[in-house]
């Protein structure tokens, strides 16, 4: 699990461990992922990383072991504003960590699943993927949204019939500190528009907290659908259906 040590990561890790599974924590901050393993109730350990950093993803990688379930949840907002005011450099650095990172784990951890016949990838993406156009400024954030889908859906062609499944979520509008960042520092570099459009969602009371959205993922996983690209929304409708009041 990466990007662990809070927000949607953190309570995938939590309910994941809920279910019985031992879990690798992964995300920079060591103060982080230990109060994420406080809070789990298996085996939890913590690897501190910088995931822009191919050499500490190996390390990653050979610290998990052997790993069933890869949930690649890390990601950063950054840089925003006008493309043409980034920083070459800073907009690579999110491609390592929003794309290489993710792609670059798989790498590594394939080839056990392969050899076991069982394993479940998951890659977090964004509303932004979808409406490519709609969060006007967050160029290098779209940018690796859409390219962590498509590589998500050309491997789980790849992996078609091997018991390894790949599949996209897309966690809805969840109250995380990255949608605090977008909202009232990295949205002022935004265009307004999108800026107004994440207070609203947070005026209205219609954040997602982490735990309903990662409930929503955990409860996809068992299942051999691959290939997906799987919603919050959709979580929302099938509770609604089951229970309307």
């Amino acid at each position: 699990m990466t990007g662990a040590g809070r927000g949607i990561g953190r309570a995938l890790a939590v309910g994941l461990a809920a279910e019985g599974a031992d879990v690798v924590l992964v995300a920079r901050s060591r103060d982080e992922l230990e109060g994420t393993a406080a809070l789990v109730s298996t085996k939890a350990t913590v690897v501190t990383a910088d995931l822009a950093d191919l050499s500490q993803v190996a390390e990653v990688a050979a610290a998990a072991g052997a790993v069933d379930i890869l949930i690649n949840n890390a990601a950063v907002p950054w840089p925003a504003g006008p493309t043409a005011t980034l920083d070459p450099a800073e907009f690579a650095n999110a491609v390592a960590i929003n794309v290489t990172a993710v792609a670059a784990l798989s790498i590594h951890l394939l080839p056990g699943m392969l050899e076991r016949g069982w394993g479940r990838i998951v890659n977090l993406s964004s509303g932004a993927a979808q409406v490519p156009a709609f969060l006007n400024g967050g160029n290098a954030y779209t940018t690796t949204k859409y390219a962590v889908e498509g590589h998500t859906i050309n491997l789980a062609a790849e992996l078609a019939g091997s018991g390894v499944t790949a599949n996209i979520y897309r966690p809805g509008t969840v109250a995380t500190s990255m949608m605090t960042w977008v909202r009232e520092g990295g949205g002022t570099a935004m265009d307004a528009t999108v800026n107004e459009y994440f207070a609203d969602v947070q005026q209205r009371g219609d954040l997602l907290t982490p735990e309903q959205s990662a409930g929503f993922l955990l409860a996809r996983l068992p299942g051999e659908d691959t290939g997906q690209t799987w919603h919050a929304e959709d979580g929302i409708i099938a509770r609604l259906e089951a229970d309307p009041s």
